[in-house]
């Protein structure tokens, strides 16, 4: 049975502990706010631009630009997984969902595979275990900025036009709330395109409106195309961003009221031993008196 000291010992840990918790909670909490509205403001633009687009290169031959280009899969193939995970822990199961996510994509791919990881601990995790890297982006949620992203997206697009990577994944936690976020596999390159059934095309471009390019369809993709890899890139980092920070504190409200439960019952363990030692020196000092 332990002594009293070690139990006010191990309370006042707790204790500690718990003030931890608290704090981080609350710093995790304010930071969501921020990032929570810049998701929410940046979102609307991509996934229309998304869209945009999408209908746009499917009016388009692919040989247009380079990064609408579809590569036959084959032996010589390969695969670039953009990881993106937290620089910290202490967020409940984040990091470990998309790095689980990217190690199935990577062992289950019929064609080699290299990775871009963004984040430290996904750094960590893959690093120890051998696989190939492409390039690596550290740090960059302390300060996030669209610079990060347009990095992050020249490096994807050299990788893709250079022929080291015939396709380009995006992986990432999306934030839906505070308390769900959802790991996605997006594909970054070869653009997705709308493509149109040659019966139907007439038909949907009569109700959708066809496209004049001026001056001509080329220079436009030219700009087009990698700003949209950017803003795809940015809010994958912005959504897992707040992902991040809603985890955090999600984690650090269940450690808070786990160790305000862990009190109680050490306190009711502690006032027990008490109570047993005040118990045993009565009786001690009864039996005492009726020897005398």
């Amino acid at each position: 049975m332990p002594s009293l000291i070690d139990l006010r010992r191990r309370v006042r840990a707790v204790k500690n502990t718990q003030q931890i918790t608290k704090a981080m909670k609350m710093v995790a909490a304010s930071k969501l706010r921020r990032a929570q509205e810049r998701i929410t403001n940046a979102r609307p633009y991509a996934v229309q631009m998304q869209h945009v687009l999408a209908g746009l290169a499917g009016r388009v031959d692919a040989s247009v630009h380079p990064l609408l280009t579809v590569r036959e899969s084959g032996p010589d193939s390969r695969t670039l997984i953009i990881s993106v995970s937290g620089d910290k822990g202490l967020c409940g199961s984040f990091n470990t969902n998309a790095i689980k996510a990217v190690a199935q994509l990577a062992v289950g791919s019929t064609t080699p595979v290299t990775l871009g990881l963004v984040g430290r601990k996904g750094r960590e995790y893959f690093g120890r275990r051998g696989y190939a890297v492409d390039f690596e982006q550290i740090g960059i949620f302390q300060k996030l900025s669209f610079a990060n992203a347009q990095t992050i997206a020249t490096l994807a697009m050299d990788a893709f036009t250079s022929g080291r990577a015939d396709k380009v994944l995006l992986v990432y936690n999306e934030f839906k709330s505070v308390i769900s976020q959802k790991v996605v596999v997006d594909q970054l390159l070869p653009i997705a395109r709308t493509d149109l059934p040659g019966g139907t095309q007439a038909a949907e471009a009569s109700t959708t409106g066809d496209y004049l390019y001026e001056p001509n369809a080329q220079e436009i993709f030219n700009q087009l195309l990698p700003r949209y890899v950017e803003v795809q890139v940015y809010r994958a980092l912005l959504d897992s961003n707040a992902a991040f920070y809603a985890a955090q504190m999600t984690a650090m409200d269940t450690a808070t009221r786990n160790s305000a439960e862990m009190i109680g019952s050490l306190t009711l363990y502690m006032n027990k031993v008490r109570q047993a030692a005040i118990t045993r020196e009565i009786i001690e000092v009864v039996s005492g008196a009726q020897a005398l």
